[in-house]
This record gives C-alpha cells, structure tokens and sequence, in this order.
C-alpha cells in the first residue's frame, strides 16, 4: 500500500543551522521538498573515487583488515591515481610503439639519422610496389633506383632524386626513430606498465577504504544538497518536506526535544511534489527487484498495484517463455545461486515463482524443450490439458480448436485485467463520492462486450452481435454522461464536461478494443518460441553418427538463443501489459517521486 505523508515545516533560528541538519539527518525521516543540487565538488570527488574503485574492482586482491586513516587513504588514492594515469599513457604510448615496430620491422635496424645525412647529399626516397610495377619503373627514363631487400610481399626500392611525376607505388616515410630504438622504448614501456599494475594490485587490497571514502563523500554531497535546500530570511532558516503519517509521533518528539519551530499537514493530493513510499508485504516484496530495474513509481494518488503486477508478470512470463524445459533450467540456475547467496532474497524467490509457473504452463500445454517425444512419455502426457496441448494430435484434438483455446484463454485474461482496473476505480471513486464512478461501470460494460466482439472476429464463436453492440453504446454513453464528473463539479459542470470529451471517449472506446486484442501477443509469442525451439531441434536431428556433436551444439545454442529472445519478449510484452494497458485503464501514470529521506548513507548506493 501507498503509506500516507504528512507535510511539515521546520524552522530554527540560522545560528543553530548545522544542528538542524544533523539531527534532521540523524532522525532519518524528512524527505525534503523541492531538493537543491549538492556541491559540484563532492559530486566529482564522488566519480572520480568510483571511477577508481571500478578499475582496482578487476584486480583480484586479499581485503585489507582495518580500514586506512584519513592521511593513509589520502596518500594510497593520490598513488592510486597517478598509477592509473600513468598506465593509461603508458598504453597509448605502446600501441604506437607496437605499430611503429610492425612497419619498421621488414626494413631491418638502421639509423634514420644516418640515412638523413645521406639525402643531404644525395636524395634518396623510398618506395614499396609490386613486380608490376617495379618492371615498369625499370624502363622509365630519368629515374635511378637502388633494388633493396623484399618486404613482405612487396619489392623495395631507393629512388635517386625527385621524380618528375608521382610513382604508382607507396613511399616509405622515414622514421624519426630506429627499430632499435622503438623497441627499447616499448621495453620501458612495459616496465613502467608493470610497476603501475603492482601498485594497483596493492591499492585493491584497500577496497574497504574506498567504500568508507566513497560513503563519506556521498553523505557530504547530502549534507550539502539539505543546506542548499534550506530557507533563508531574518536570522532564521527552515526546510519543508514530507514525512510518512506513521511517523509523526516520532516526529513531534524530536521537535520537541530539539526546541524546532514546526508546523504539519495533511500532504494535498494533487501536489507534485508529494513523495511515494510503497509499504510491501512478503508477498508483494517479490516485485521490487522489478520495479528497481524498471525505474517505476507510482504518484502520490495512484494506486500499489504491485500485487496484481506480480500475478500477471508471474503468468504472462510463463505464457510467453512457455517451456516447461526452460523452466526447469532456470528452477536448476536459481537453485544454485541461492545456495551461493547462501540466504533468501527478493530477486531469488521472485525467480523461484516464475520458474514454477514456467513449468505448470509449460507442463500443462506440453512443452518440453519444443520436443514432440516428450508426448510419448505417460506421466507428462497425463500432465497436459487437452484443449491447450501444443501437440493437440496426441489427444484427438485439432490443432485449430486448440490454438483457438489458448487464444480464447489470452483475451479472457485480458477482459479480466481490465475489468479488475475498472472495478479498482469504481471502488475508489465511490469511496472518494465521485460520480464519475458510473463512467467507470460505463467502461467495465464496454470492455466486456468489446471481449466478445473480439472472440467474433478473431477466432469466429458465436455471439449476439446486437447484445454486444447496445452493451458498448450503453458504456460509451455512460462514459460521456459521466466522464467528465469529479467532487469538486457540480453535477452540470460535470455533464458538460463529459459531453465536451465525448470524440475522446470515442477514440478512448477504439482503444479499449485495441487494448483487448494486445493480448494476443501472449499466444502469438509463446508459438513463436516454441516454433524456434521445434526448428533447432530439427535442424540437430539432422547430424547423426561422428557428427551428432555438432548436432548438440546446434541444440544448445538454438535453445540457449530461444531463452535469450524469450526474455527480451517478456521486457517488450509481459511488462508492457502491465505497464501500459492495464495501468492505463487504471489511469496511472507511473510520474511519482520516490520517498528518499535525508539521512546518513551506511550502504553503497
């Protein structure tokens, strides 16, 4: 549930302002309004010790003990730097020491030096071309050459002189070092890479310093954003924000003890700036992993709907990934990397759900690794629902009623999702003494009809097509009539409101239809997958005797390629049902900000 805010104000005169930050901050529960950018110089230090801690994060080092004193880390950060700079110049200096070296090298060692005083007296310029061309020159009249040693495939010669047009070959320049040379640099070069990777392997025993030093930072970048989001007037300073409602008791005791001037509200609804702090449950908690990834937050005023978020998502990604086989892999991943956490999590029991309802999915139509023989097996044939068996032949089913089932099964959660959205906001807005709750039932009518106009169109069942048109004309009229109502209307301003919108509760009623028909991405995917799964498998029958390695590898990489697009379709479809169609008939927005306190940061972020 989304946890109610208050709205505080705090004031204290200016003399005491960093006693009213730090015990603000120690108290760990105002979430500042209107929040001001910290210090630009913490906000550099931070990067350029994360961009440290992440290049020393690739040397594997003991951990240090103790954590270093603030002139000891001072000292190893100011090495540590300087290493890394050094060995990023060190780098660019060899690759170009490297490249000078390959081409120097067909030439053999001489001194560039040398040959530069040589031209003084007479010109020389150097040239690589083929036999070709090297016959070619030969009779050219005017120009003198010198024949030099091959290179590579390429012959080389010395021309005398200027020639009067340009040769069809490619001139040599000359060095401005010798391979020799070139190649003692490079030697130093990679000394100086090792004394730089010795110092870093060292400094990455001290992780532990640059978390503490990274944490510090990030609390001074705080502390500096609270102090530049005070209010200044008259010797007096003071901040507003917002605090969870169960919270004021502990709240109005800190004030109290603190001698503050404050004042505390009811948060308005409909402000902005109201932060969103989502109370889960055991259950509910499943989907923040999600939610993070996601970067979503509810407004202030919207609804948690994060458990009928993991319900669906726990389905629709079932529906889309739909092989058993797949399932029982990720059920065999997250069991291992569950015994390495060595405890439970959110992110692995959120993966233990959709790992068991991949399976029941996959089981009950199936699927076993897009293979048809796992249908000649008694116990997981026993284990399939007839009309939704992805191998329909084996039951006296045919495979149109059966795809006609499943897509049936696809629309009826689609009618169900939206319908609950309705019924969500007909429950809120009734609490709320909002008329407008009728043009919600208007939408629950429309969508239920538009269902079977769907089951008419797509897959031909049988409907009473005058019902369902006067069922969707009921809704929309009920939608104009009412759309437009809210408490603060009166029930004219309300009407006219709602008959001014009427092309929009047209277009929105042509939407709803849409928004019926989207889930069929559910059945169309989840055939997709599985025709991809049943062509690999075909294609690895195929390699039989000394080649049924290759057979496997085809097997491997084709499923291993299926799980990856199975993904990648849950992100683009499983989420997008939630996010889009179902928030959308609940009218969420998804545009809240998330409750984040000012207090003392203990944990990297």
């Amino acid at each position: 549930m989304i946890e109610k805010m208050k709205a505080v104000c705090i004031a204290a005169q200016s003399s005491h302002k960093d006693e009213l930050l730090t015990d603000l901050r120690d108290l760990g529960i105002l979430h500042i309004a209107e929040k001001s950018a910290a210090d630009p110089r913490f906000l550099e230090e931070f990067s350029a010790l994360f961009r440290v801690m992440q290049e020393l994060k690739e040397y594997k080092a003991k951990e240090e003990e103790g954590v270093l004193s603030e002139e000891e880390f001072d000292r190893l950060y100011a090495d540590t730097s300087a290493a890394l700079a050094k060995k990023a110049e060190l780098r660019e200096k060899l690759t170009g020491l490297l490249l000078e070296e390959e081409r120097l090298a067909p030439w053999g060692n001489f001194d560039p030096q040398e040959v530069k005083e040589l031209s003084d007296t007479v010109p020389l310029r150097f040239y690589l071309m083929d036999k070709k061309e090297l016959s070619a020159l030969s009779q050219k009249e005017g120009i003198r050459y010198i024949r030099l040693r091959p290179v590579g495939k390429s012959e080389a010669v010395a021309v005398v002189g200027h020639p009067e047009k340009p040769l069809r070959a490619f001139e040599f320049p000359l060095p401005q070092k010798g391979l020799a040379q070139v190649q003692r640099e490079a030697a130093e070069c990679r000394k100086g890479l090792e004394e730089c990777e010795s110092t870093l392997k060292e400094a990455a025993g001290h992780l532990e310093s640059f978390r503490q030093r990274l944490l510090k930072v990030q609390n001074a970048a705080e502390y500096s954003s609270a102090d530049a989001s005070l209010g200044r007037d008259s010797g007096i300073v003071w901040v507003t924000g917002f605090i969870p409602q169960t919270e004021t008791e502990k709240f109005s005791a800190a004030a109290q003890s603190h001698g503050w001037a404050w004042m505390i509200d009811d948060a308005d609804e409909n402000d902005a700036d109201v932060p969103t702090k989502i109370r889960y449950n055991k259950v509910t908690a499943l989907i923040r992993p999600l939610f993070a990834i996601l970067g979503t937050v509810p407004g202030y005023k919207e609804y948690d709907i994060s458990f009928w978020f993991l319900a669906f998502f726990a389905l629709f990604f079932a529906m889309i990934i739909g092989d058993a086989g797949y399932g029982a892999l990720f059920l065999i991943g997250t069991i291992i990397l569950n015994v390495r956490m060595k405890k439970l999590t959110n992110v692995t029991l959120l993966l233990y759900l959709l790992s068991a309802t991949t399976i029941v999915w996959g089981a009950l139509t199936g699927t076993w690794f897009g293979l048809e023989g796992a249908m000649k097996v008694p116990f997981l044939k026993a284990l399939v629902i007839p009309g939704f068996a992805n191998y329909p032949e084996y039951f006296d089913v045919s495979s149109t009623a059966a795809q006609n089932n499943v897509m049936k099964f696809c629309f009826s959660i689609g009618v169900i999702q939206l319908a609950l959205a309705c019924v969500m906001n007909i429950r809120r807005k009734i609490c709320g003494k909002d008329l407008g709750w009728i043009a919600d039932v208007g939408w629950l009518l429309s969508i239920c009809a538009l269902y079977f106009m769907v089951l008419f169109l797509v897959i031909g069942e049988s409907v009473n097509l005058a019902a369902v048109a006067c069922a969707i004309g009921a809704g929309f009229l009920l939608v104009v009539l009412f759309g437009g109502m809210s408490p603060d209307k009166s029930f004219a301003q309300g009407l006219k409101a709602g008959l001014g919108n009427a092309f929009t509760a047209f277009l929105n009623t042509i939407s709803a239809f849409g928004n019926v028909m989207s889930y069929i991405r559910l059945f169309a995917v989840g055939m997709a997958s599985l025709a991809i799964a049943q062509s690999f498998n075909g294609m690895a029958a195929g390699f039989g005797g000394p080649l049924v390695i290759v057979g496997i590898a085809i097997m491997v990489i084709g499923h291993a390629l299926n799980i990856v697009m199975g993904f990648l379709s849950v992100v683009v479809h499983g989420v997008r049902l939630n996010l889009l169609e179902f928030s959308g008939q609940l009218g969420m927005e998804w545009s809240g900000i998330a409750y984040e306190p000012f207090r003392e940061i203990k944990k990297e972020k």
